[in-house]
């Protein structure tokens, strides 16, 4: 599994074509190129806004199903989303979206949500709708796996329901958190193929991802400079992921 990493670790150090070692010029070719920076910056702030607005909207959702009867209908409905094709996606960002769309109809407006700034919002939009389906279902089975007794305890005790929650139920989720956090992360990284379809290979500054720059690299072959960003990306991927885990080792302990 690591020989292909190591292999691209390798040819980090070389040219593309005539495989010529040329130390770390590779590495201070990406980090001087302005793209790159650009598609950084927009990577993480997109992450940033993305997996907070997600976990939340998820954890409060799954609160409101659980005590409902109608909970397996209507968690199934909110998993169709994820089981939409790309292309569909895509056709209803256009109808919804574009300037001529179902928005500006309806607001009377001849907004370009895609041309400024609001295309890095309307982005955020399609990958929360995208990914709360799973993140809701994944919630709900932590909480319906709460022992009903400890809450009934706690109400019996004179507990209110955000002592309940934050004292008795929060503790039993960690563990769906971490499950959550991570997956969300990882599925942040995945958003290019709408971007991609709707806006092509250079959309607005807003939207233009780390995904958009290696595409770009691929098409024009420049494989030395996508080895030392896949290394430097991959290597942060690593140590954040190592990072949430060390967090929800270091809660389970202090338990």
């Amino acid at each position: 599994m690591m020989l292909p990493f190591l292999d691209v670790f390798r040819r980090s150090f070389t040219q593309a074509v005539s495989t010529e070692f040329v130390g770390i010029a590779n590495y201070k070719t990406v980090f001087m190129n302005d793209a790159f920076r650009l598609a950084v910056k927009n990577t993480a702030r997109f992450t940033v806004v993305c997996l907070p607005l997600l976990i939340i909207l998820g954890l409060v959702t799954a609160l409101l199903l659980t005590g409902l009867k109608q909970a397996q209908v209507l968690k199934s409905a909110f998993l169709f989303p994820m089981a939409m094709p790309a292309a569909t996606v895509v056709l209803i960002w256009k109808m919804v979206f574009d300037e001529n769309g179902l928005l500006n109809l309806a607001t009377g407006k001849n907004t370009d949500f895609m041309g400024t700034g609001l295309a890095f919002w309307v982005l955020v939009f399609s990958y929360v709708w995208k990914n709360l389906g799973y993140t809701v279902v994944l919630w709900m089975a932590g909480i319906l796996s709460i022992p009903s007794d400890i809450i009934e305890a706690g109400r019996v005790d004179g507990a209110g329901k955000s002592r309940i929650f934050f004292s008795i139920m929060f503790p039993e989720l960690k563990g769906v958190l971490y499950t959550i956090t991570v997956l969300s992360f990882l599925n942040s990284f995945k958003v290019f193929r709408e971007a991609y379809l709707v806006a092509g290979p250079y959309p607005h500054e807003s939207m233009y991802l780390l995904q958009h720059l290696f595409n770009n690299w691929f098409t024009y072959l420049e494989l030395d400079k996508m080895a030392a960003a896949a290394v430097c990306i991959g290597s942060v991927l690593f140590v954040v992921i190592l990072l949430f885990q060390k967090l929800w080792e270091e809660g389970g302990e202090s338990e």
